[in-house]
């Protein structure tokens, strides 16, 4: 015999108490109390749902966060400047001050840390993607590291606003994008 099906209303207002919770008070302040509180729900609809504050924090970024688009503008250039422009809105979004404590609990939780790993890579599809065309258009060969590549892309954006708490402007997006792109294209030079 089946259990009970879930409320689907109470699991998106349990995502949204916590997005509103993360994004106005941080991660360190957030807690399951807070959530359930806010959700209008209690403790335990949390933890059966989710076994930890930082597992539910990431189905939450899951939710929440900006997607990034999987774009074809036909050249790798522009293609790679969308891109940028898409991690960017995520990474200025308000969730990032908690990031740190995320990044804490995570490293005690191997399924939290699982899941912010796998969508790592689900939010990183469109950077494969485009590289991918680029590979078909003749651009750029298929032997250039990926990984490598896609952390020359979000990294920039994430010591910016991590470290040095600064904005990420159109320039700084035209300059992280125009450097991607170089460190691609040169490859090809070096063969």
């Amino acid at each position: 015999m089946a259990g009970r099906p879930r409320d689907t209303d109470l699991d998106s207002r349990l995502i949204d108490a916590t997005w509103w919770l993360l994004t106005h008070d941080g991660y360190d302040a957030l807690t399951l109390t807070n959530v359930a509180t806010r959700a209008r729900a209690h403790r335990t609809d949390l933890y059966r749902r989710w076994s930890s504050k930082a597992h539910l924090v990431v189905d939450t970024l899951e939710a929440k966060l900006p997607p990034i688009t999987e774009v074809d503008t036909g050249a790798l250039r522009s293609d790679i400047r969308a891109v940028v422009e898409d991690f960017a809105t995520s990474w200025s979004s308000p969730w990032i001050d908690g990031v740190m404590g995320l990044a804490a609990d995570i490293q005690r939780d191997p399924d939290a840390e699982l899941a912010f790993r796998q969508m790592g890579v689900r939010r990183g599809a469109p950077v494969m993607q485009c590289i991918d065309r680029a590979v078909e258009r003749g651009e750029i060969t298929a032997a250039l590291d990926l990984s490598l590549l896609g952390d020359l892309i979000e990294g920039p954006l994430m010591h910016r606003r991590m470290v040095g708490r600064q904005p990420l402007t159109s320039e700084f997006l035209d300059a992280i994008a125009a450097i991607a792109y170089r460190v691609m294209t040169a490859a090809e030079t070096r063969r």
